[in-house]
This record gives C-alpha cells, structure tokens and sequence, in this order.
C-alpha cells in the first residue's frame, strides 16, 4: 500500500492511536527504572503537590525529580528533531536530509567540547554549544548567499557537509588536546547524548527557544507544500521562496540547537522519524509535521527508556537511535526499492 493510499484514511482513529502509544510509553517510562514504583506510590506522588505527607518519600523524589523531567526531556527533544528532520527534508526537497545538514549538530558539539576543555561549568558548556551550533548555520548560510551561480538548495547542502566536516575536525583536535584521565570521557560522553542529567531548571531554559523554533513550522506548515515545486514555479505562484526558505532554516535550527545543547548529539531521530511519517500521512506537510511530532516524542522516549533499563549501566541514548534507527532506515530503502 502506498503512503498516498493510507494518507486518504487517515481520521480521529488514526490520532486517537498516537495519542493512546504516547500515553502508553509514558506510563511504561515512569515504571520502568532500577527503583520499583507502585500505582498507589505515583497516585500519592501526583497528589503530593496539594499536600505535604508524601512530598519528602523516596517515590515522589524519583517520579518528579528524576522520571517526569527526564519523560518530558525525550518527548520535547524528539518531537523537536523529527519536526526539524522534516521541514529540513522539505525546504531542501531530498529525504536523505538530516537536521544537522547544515553543521548544526558538528557547530554545537565544537562549542561543547572546546567549553569542557576550558574547564567551564555545565551552564557554558549547553551556552556554547547552543552558539556554535546556531553560528555554524550562519555561516553556512552566508556561503550560500555568496555563491549565486548554482542551484541555493545544492550550495547549502554542499557548504553544510564542508562546514561540517570542518568543524569535525576541530572536535577532533580538541580531544587530542584534552587531558586523557579527565576531560576526554567528559567530551566523548557529552558526544554520544544523553538525558540522565536533565532537571527542570535545563527544561525551563530550553523550552522557550524550541518552541521559537516549532512556531513559525506550525504557522507556515501550509506553504511547505510549496517548496516542493522548482523555486521559479513556486515564486510565479507568489511565494517568497529565499525568504520563506531562510525562515524554516532559521527556526528548524533553533529546534536542532537548542535540544543538543542539554542533551549532546542524538542522530537518526531527524531523519527516520519524517519517513515514517510519510508512510502513514503522505507528503503533505500540514499532516506531516504534528505526526513527525508525536512519532519522535514517542520514539525518543521509548529509547530512552530501553537506555536506562536494558543493561545495568545506563547506555548512551545516540548509540541507542543508531542502532534502531540505522537499520529502519535500511529496510525503508529496501521497501522503496521493491517494485
């Protein structure tokens, strides 16, 4: 069945379904963890707020401290990464884009190592990396604008991977450089992602600046459409094409830059995310874009929560994403390829 044909049924059923998964991987996420919890435990953890019997217990420290930033970290990150996965795949018209195409991902983890190697606290580094990556756009986009004489769309893919593969190059150097007994797990940690240090006051710093980025997705979601067509046809349509371009690229960015910034590199999320998506809804980005949400919040979730609970150290969460996302990945080529 072609995801054309299973986007023509797509109704209340179909988002009463990813409702119903999203609340049954939360549920799975706030049970599962090396402390066991009852449902009388989080019934009085829930109530706790409105009174002070329970409020110092073992189980209220867990659930709202640790499990409840931790479920709404995974559910907030994923939902940012495949949304930028899907409007990057969507503005550039190729699947095979990523949100870290233009750099983002190689310009935040610059800023993040260089701040552990200077020996800066937990707040500069999420700052610096925060910077990096958005500076890392920048500069690719400068480029681009430069370079007039080809197509916009294959300058920016082209200047992203150079940029990239530069800034690789200075992590690279970085950890050469840092001290071998402290710093470089640091580093190599903070590169593989991860949530086991999320709190509130990291979410309450991050969420504004995604959700800069997740609005004008949602309020322009109707004229991604639009920049599927040759940028000559969408402008005789009447349709701002570099403008509207610099203003998804700008705000999926925020999206990808501010999620790495608290959580390090998480790959795969962005760009397998979108493609299932596709299955179900089609192409049309005003359906693609809140089930890219709901699908990478639920993805991201079930993860981490398979990090935490299916080896006795927790593992790191990108190792995790590449090796369900990889080989899905694989077997949608493959499924693409079938005639």
């Amino acid at each position: 069945m072609t995801p054309q044909g299973i986007s023509t049924r797509v109704g209340y059923g179909y988002w009463l379904l990813l409702w119903c998964v999203l609340v049954g991987a939360v549920v799975v996420a706030v049970f599962a963890g090396k402390y066991p919890l009852s449902w009388s435990e989080l019934g009085a953890a829930l109530y706790s707020p409105f009174t002070a019997e329970s409020r110092g217990s073992t189980a209220n420290t867990v659930i709202w401290q640790l499990r409840f930033p931790r479920i709404a970290a995974a559910l907030l990150v994923g939902a940012g990464l495949a949304a930028a996965g899907a409007a990057y795949q969507g503005m550039f018209r190729n699947p095979l884009v990523s949100p870290d195409i233009l750099g983002v991902s190689a310009g935040a983890g610059l800023g993040a190592v260089v701040a552990i190697y200077l020996g800066l606290s937990l707040f500069w580094v999420q700052l610096l990396a925060f910077v990096g990556g958005l500076l890392a756009v920048l500069f690719v986009y400068v480029i681009a604008r430069m370079v007039r004489r080809h197509d916009p769309v294959l300058v920016l893919v082209l200047a992203g991977v150079a940029v990239g593969s530069l800034l690789g190059a200075g992590i690279s150097l970085v950890k050469v450089l840092a001290d071998p007994y402290s710093q470089l797990s640091v580093i190599t940690f903070w590169l593989l992602g991860g949530l086991n240090s999320i709190n509130q006051d990291e979410m309450l710093w991050a969420l504004p600046w995604m959700l800069a980025g997740l609005l004008p997705l949602l309020l322009l979601r109707w004229r991604m459409n639009l920049l599927s067509l040759p940028d000559e046809e969408a402008q005789m349509l009447g349709v701002p094409v570099q403008r509207l371009r610099a203003v998804l690229i700008v705000a999926a960015t925020l999206l990808t830059a501010s999620a790495i910034s608290f959580t390090g590199i998480i790959g795969w999320v962005g760009l397998v995310i979108p493609h299932v998506a596709r299955l179900f809804v089609g192409p049309n980005f005003s359906k693609l874009l809140p089930t890219s949400l709901m699908l990478g919040g639920i993805f991201l979730l079930l993860t981490d929560t398979l990090a935490r609970t299916v080896a006795p150290i927790e593992l790191p969460l990108g190792v995790l994403t590449s090796l369900v996302g990889a080989p899905f990945f694989l077997f949608l080529l493959a499924r693409k390829s079938t005639p």
